[in-house]
């Protein structure tokens, strides 16, 4: 449960930050355009889609995160 917590805290960390959000803006986007541009386009947007969207910024970002946590982690471990 700790590591659960500390991985938690390390989503709003400012060391991790900057990567994450790089990636999630280009990989965020990449699927967006293939999950949603067509409906996009085509104006098939709903609330449903909306939310679909946004968490796949989300899951990059904290995929993003996880790496460098687990990096991080590893390494303090090897000092």
């Amino acid at each position: 449960m700790k590591a659960v917590i500390q991985y938690f805290y390390s989503l709003f960390d400012r060391k991790f930050a900057p990567t994450a959000f790089k990636v999630a803006l280009i990989i965020g986007t990449l699927l967006f355009v293939i999950n949603h541009g067509w409906a996009l386009l085509n104006g098939q947007m709903n609330s449903g889609r909306w939310i679909s969207a946004g968490l796949t910024y989300v899951v990059p970002y904290m995929v993003s995160t996880h790496g460098q946590y687990i990096s991080r982690a590893r390494m303090s471990k090897k000092c």
